[in-house]
């Protein structure tokens, strides 16, 4: 017997057969079948882990986009480093590659429990220390390193169980790898994120690992190894398995408790959904009157003790800007995002309008908003209107797919209520493109919009440059702002085509019935700004360059 438990040598046929070293796996073409089908399981063993890798890989990707937006960057640190560390891997095996078997138990142990608990780690980290970009560096390097060290071994057991040429056997287990890759690429978004999530479709690729593990020691290799070999690796193996199954176990115990950390309310609903998470707490004022908050992705979205503030700003402008041909015919309103219904049961309260179009992506958030009973006595069942008519798809899509010939099918007032721009998703909504599109496909001749553009005081390069980008879009505009308390300094811009004049800002006369905040003199000191909240010189927004999210990021970067 050698030292690490390997069985003595069986010699090389002129089969091709391989000479048995300490630890390799020659006694498998023995006890478990043809040399083949050693290698067919060993290089299903490649493509497994490789799958594992990329789900792990992307669930760092996911979880950044989630917590902290900015999906390119963090796309970009995540891979970069996980590259690098790949080769650090690839190195630091070297030393294994005398007693592979055992390497490869312990790998595989080390990638499940590090690779599993990336992200539950990296979420703890942001919701109880306040830190995230540290904790997904460490995480991105730990893994990648371990991963790195999967290939050379397998490669040291693929070549130990039929001697090849190099580059033949390099050609295969790649091809496995890369195989593997794909799966694991289309299994995350597809199957392991909406059946289990970030941090559960992490562990169970966890769990992955520890069968390929299991399979090529106790199947593969089972005549290659000792009994006290195989204990210690069985020993090994249960051990790292029970980690990750307690993790599976409690993980949504974790997320509860880590997610709370987050927000200063109690959570009363969470969901998460194919694109994004969606959160809403309560509490008592100080009045005993309930606050209820809609939380995004971890921003804040409303605030029932002053939304209405900003949804009559939103609104109301631009239904009273339309033409009064239009509203004698009846109004017909387009309101892109807004999947919360507050801006639809703004526009119901005015009696000239006749229909209402929401455009907004996700269906579990226009659903939480028609059965929630906080959601939906805030919004007064707006969505269930018979004037109103919802479609879930991406706004953006919508608007390009749109007929533009069909003149029957515009709109006399588009409403632009999408979440801030902070990472490149969104940003695409902010776009030239975007509003021109608008402005020729959906708009209605003498019509409309109005666009949400963030805070002129914490972020006025992004206000500003929603200004731009309108006009490069086709649109002559005005801006506008008003103080939500829970958002601060608030703006808004009011559009119509270029070549025609500038929409008016009024609440219309009559103005629409139960406004609590909105009035013709609040609107004309709404129009004016402060000299440190100007104008500003800034870039407009292209689907090539994102201006906006630059801005948006460094604006609020100190806030």
């Amino acid at each position: 017997m050698s030292a690490d438990g390997a069985a003595g040598a069986v010699p090389r046929g002129t089969d091709g057969g391989a000479t048995s070293d300490p630890g390799t796996g020659t006694g498998a073409v023995d006890a478990g079948g043809s040399a083949r089908s050693v290698r067919a399981l060993l290089l299903l063993a490649a493509g497994a882990c490789a799958a594992c890798a990329l789900v792990y890989e992307l669930a760092l990707i996911a979880l950044g986009g989630v917590l902290v937006g900015a999906t390119v960057t963090q796309t970009s640190l995540v891979v970069s480093l996980f590259v690098f560390a790949l080769g650090l891997g690839a190195l630091a095996a070297k030393p294994l590659l005398r007693r592979p078997l055992p390497a490869f138990v312990a790998i595989e142990v080390g990638v499940a429990v590090a690779g599993g608990f990336s992200v539950l780690a990296c979420y703890a980290a942001f919701a109880y220390a306040g830190v995230y970009t540290p904790a997904v560096v460490v995480a991105s390097l730990v893994v990648g390193g371990l991963v790195g060290a999967e290939l050379p071994i397998l490669m040291e057991l693929l070549q130990r169980v039929r001697r090849q040429a190099a580059a033949r056997a390099l050609a295969d287990l790649t091809a496995a790898d890369y195989v593997g890759a794909l799966v694991g690429g289309l299994a995350f978004p597809f199957v392991l994120l909406p059946l289990f999530g970030q941090m559960r479709g992490a562990l169970a690729a966890g769990l992955l690992n520890l069968v390929c593990a299991g399979v090529i020691v106790f199947v593969v290799f089972r005549g290659d190894l000792t009994r006290r070999v195989r204990l210690g690796a069985g020993v090994v193996l249960v051990a790292g398995a029970v980690a990750v199954v307690l993790g599976l176990a409690y993980a949504g115990r974790f997320e509860v408790s880590a997610r709370q950390q987050l927000y200063d309310d109690p959570i009363v609903v969470s969901q998460r959904t194919p694109y994004q998470e969606i959160d809403v707490t309560e509490s008592l004022t100080v009045r005993g009157t309930p606050d209820v908050r809609l939380y995004l992705n971890g921003d804040l979205q409303l605030s029932s003790r002053d939304e209405y503030r900003y949804h009559e700003a939103l609104v109301h402008p631009a239904l009273a800007a339309t033409s009064a041909a239009a509203r004698e015919r009846g109004l017909r309103v387009l309101v892109l995002g807004g999947g919360d219904g507050m801006a639809v049961r703004e526009a119901l309260r005015r009696p000239d309008v006749a229909s209402i179009h929401l455009v907004d992506l996700d269906p579990a958030m226009t659903r939480l908003a028609r059965t929630d009973p906080r959601l939906r006595a805030l919004n007064r069942g707006a969505l269930d209107d018979r004037r109103v008519r919802v479609t879930n798809t991406d706004a953006f899509n919508w608007v390009r797919d749109h007929d533009q010939d069909a003149t029957d099918d515009r709109y006399d007032a588009v409403v632009v209520d999408f979440p801030d721009p902070d990472d490149q998703g969104l940003a695409r909504l902010y776009s030239a493109e975007l509003y021109g599109m608008v402005r020729t496909r959906v708009l209605a001749p003498g019509g409309v919009a109005v666009v949400q553009s963030g805070s002129p005081y914490f972020a006025p390069d992004a206000f500003w440059s929603v200004g731009r980008t309108l006009e490069l879009g086709g649109w002559r505009a005005r801006p506008y702002h008003v103080d939500v308390p829970t958002f601060g300094d608030w703006g808004f811009w009011l559009a119509g085509p270029a070549g025609g004049p500038t929409p008016p800002l009024t609440v219309g006369s009559p103005a629409a019935p139960g406004l609590r905040f909105l009035d013709d003199a609040t609107l004309r000191a709404a129009a004016v700004f402060p000299a440190d909240r100007g104008p500003r010189d800034v870039r407009p927004t292209t689907l090539n360059r994102p201006a906006i999210l630059d801005y948006t990021r460094k604006g609020w970067a100190d806030y």
